[in-house]
C-alpha cells in the first residue's frame, strides 16, 4: 500500500531543515512571518517530503505562506480524519501515484512512472497526464477547504539555469491545468527548484526519471482549521 505515515524520515528531515532554511533562496526571500510559519514541525516535514534533503536555490519565495504548524488536540484529530479520507481517495483514484500523509498535510508525488510526466524538454500536459490530473481535480473539488502547493523538479541533464526554467514551466503547467478544471486560483501556490533538489541518484536512468517529478502538497486552509476548532469547542 502506497499511503503511509512519515515517522523515522521526519527525524532526518527535521535535522536537515536548519541548513535548508538558512540557505534556500525560497526561504531567504520570505518575510519574518513566513519564516516563522515554515520553521514548524509541519513545515519541516512537508518541505522535506517535497523538495528532498539537498540544499539548493530557486522557487518563488512562497513556501512559508502556505505551510504552517501542526494543529493539536481534538481539532487536529478532526483535521487528520479529513486529510486521511482525502489521501485514501487520491490513492484509490490514482493508484500509480505516491501518496503520503505528512502531519496535517498530504504529499502526492508524480514522476514518469506514476501518471503525470513530460517529454524531454517539454512542459505541455500530455494525454495520459490529463487523465491523471482530471482524477486529482475531481478529488480536490470535494475538499475545498484545502490549499494546494505545486512544486516542479528536473534531473541534472542540461544546464542549471535551463532546468530551473523548465521546472517552473512544468509546475505552472500543472497548476494552470488544475485551475482550468474549476479549482479556485486562490488555493494554489506554485514553486520550482530545477535540478537542485534530487531525491534519487542522477547518475542512473531510473534515478533521473524519478527526479523529473512534480510534487503536490495539500494542506488545511484557515476555514478547515477554524471549523475543526469550533467543532472541538476550542
Amino acid at each position: 500500500m502506497i499511503l503511509k505515515k512519515y515517522k523515522s524520515y521526519m527525524t532526518i528531515a527535521l535535522s536537515l531543515m536548519l541548513i535548508l532554511f538558512t540557505n534556500c533562496k525560497a526561504i531567504d526571500n520570505a518575510n519574518n512571518k513566513q519564516k516563522g510559519a515554515v520553521i514548524g514541525a509541519t513545515g519541516g516535514a512537508i518541505i522535506g517530503a517535497i523538495i528532498g534533503n539537498n540544499v539548493g536555490k530557486g522557487g518563488n519565495g512562497e513556501l512559508g505562506a502556505v505551510i504552517g504548524g501542526v494543529v493539536g488536540g481534538t481539532a487536529g484529530v478532526l483535521i487528520g480524519k479529513k486529510m486521511d479520507e482525502q489521501a485514501q481517495e487520491i490513492e484509490n483514484e490514482i493508484p500509480g501515484a505516491v501518496v503520503e500523509r505528512v502531519d496535517d498535510g498530504i504529499v502526492v508525488t508524480f514522476d514518469e512512472t506514476s501518471g503525470v510526466y513530460f517529454a524531454t524538454d517539454k512542459y505541455n500536459i500530455n494525454q495520459q497526464s490529463q487523465t491523471t490530473l482530471n482524477k486529482l481535480a475531481g478529488v480536490l473539488s470535494e475538499y475545498p477547504d484545502t490549499n494546494i502547493l505545486v512544486v516542479g523538479h528536473t534531473d541534472s541533464v542540461g544546464s542549471e539555469d535551463y532546468n530551473m526554467t523548465l521546472s517552473k514551466n512544468r509546475a505552472y503547467a500543472v497548476t494552470n491545468y488544475l485551475q482550468g478544471k474549476g479549482l479556485s486560483s486562490g488555493r494554489f501556490t506554485t514553486n520550482w527548484f530545477g535540478e537542485s533538489q534530487p531525491m534519487h541518484d542522477n547518475s542512473t536512468a531510473e534515478g533521473r526519471s524519478k527526479n523529473r517529478r512534480v510534487n503536490i502538497a495539500i494542506l488545511p486552509n484557515e476555514d478547515m482549521i477554524e471549523d475543526a476548532r469550533a467543532q472541538a469547542g476550542n
